[in-house]
């Protein structure tokens, strides 16, 4: 019974590794096993990116005013169907200086998607933010985080970056507070925060709690000497 137990534990060992790897491959931040991404910028700076997905929403405008009060860049993830909704606050968003970057057409899981899906959903965004704005992104993040198969040649067929994070700030669930706490205790170089200016396709939403975290968290990094910048400027010299 012994030796059998054994020969099993080695049989599962591979099978276990697989799992190990495609669940690393599929969310894992510093992957680019199934396309080109990164997930942080050049730590050779006080530089900090502030990210924001799932709009643009009729909340935007709201966020848009507190960046301008501390003059921080930041890019802006959007999904197509939000932006042919409200392709206004997409123009207010390229027209304040931000970067806007592509988080598919309807934000759905792409895993066990078809290839002609995945580029579907990321061409389509691709033509609305440019009929909005007159300007193609550089720069794709997944629906949640998670990438599938087909997304490498979908990304070299369109000019795009994965984009992932260093920090994710659960602005969706958590309070203020907490969410300032943990992006302050994140701060490094290069770092790339997470947050959202919609919450999904809702209209009108509340994103109180990401407005009130900016409003805490940024000048408090200001304070120590960080700066903030565009997801595409902190990369360089890597895009």
């Amino acid at each position: 019974m012994g030796t059998l137990g054994r020969s099993a534990r080695i049989a599962a060992a591979p099978a276990a590794a697989g799992v190990a790897l495609m669940a690393y491959a599929v969310r894992g931040r510093s992957s680019s096993l199934l396309a080109p991404s990164v997930y942080k910028g050049d730590g050779r700076r006080r530089a900090i990116a502030l990210t924001f997905d799932d709009g643009p929403s009729e909340s935007t405008p709201e966020l848009l005013n507190v960046l301008h009060r501390y003059r921080a860049p930041a890019t802006f993830f959007q999904c197509g169907a939000s932006v042919r909704r409200l392709p206004q606050i997409t123009r207010e968003v390229a027209a304040a200086g931000h970067e806007i970057g592509n988080h598919s057409d309807t934000h759905p899981y792409l895993c066990f998607k078809s290839a002609a899906f995945i580029y579907d959903q990321l061409a389509r965004t691709q033509d609305s933010i440019e009929e909005a704005t007159g300007l193609q992104p550089r720069l794709f993040r997944a629906p949640y985080g998670v990438r599938w198969f087909g997304l490498r040649e979908a990304q070299r067929r369109l000019g795009l970056l994965g984009v992932m994070w260093t920090t994710i700030g659960v602005d969706w669930k958590r309070n203020a507070e907490f969410v300032a706490g943990l992006l302050e205790r994140k701060a490094a170089n290069g770092a790339i925060f997470c947050l959202h200016d919609g919450r999904v396709f809702e209209a009108h939403p509340d994103i109180g709690a990401t407005l009130r975290a900016v409003e805490q968290f940024v000048p408090a990094l200001i304070d120590k000497g960080y700066h903030f910048e565009r997801v595409s400027d902190i990369l360089c010299p890597t895009i």
